[in-house]
């Protein structure tokens, strides 16, 4: 049953899709299923989202998608290996630590680990 009030799916745009199902799938290990050539959803284990093709790179001053992480250290190794450029490195803020990072499409998000 789908909650209300809640975010309920999440569509994220990418200049190549399947760099960015390659990227996020060896990452995260989610799984996906392509729409065409314009569209692929995936499934993180808890919520559904997808992937849109776009002509331009989401600006990095747009809504940022933050992903929760228990080794913050490992998973800048990991993004890296992966393609990603580290856009900032690990930081503490109130509550926790985090890093950005660019995935290989151009579009940036984080991940944060508590204290």
């Amino acid at each position: 049953m789908r909650a209300e009030n809640r975010i309920d799916y999440i569509e994220i745009p990418a200049t190549d899709l399947k760099k960015a199902e390659e990227f996020f799938s060896a990452l995260f290990n989610w799984s996906f299923q392509n729409w065409g050539e314009e569209y692929t959803s995936f499934n993180d284990g808890q919520l559904d989202g997808g992937f849109r093709l776009a002509a331009d790179v989401a600006p990095a001053t747009g809504v940022l998608v933050i992903f929760f992480s228990t080794d913050l250290e490992r998973d800048v190794e990991r993004v890296q290996e992966l393609g990603a450029t580290i856009s900032e490195p690990i930081f503490p803020f109130p509550g926790g630590r985090r890093f950005h990072f660019v995935d290989p499409t151009g579009t940036e998000y984080a991940i944060w680990s508590a204290e």
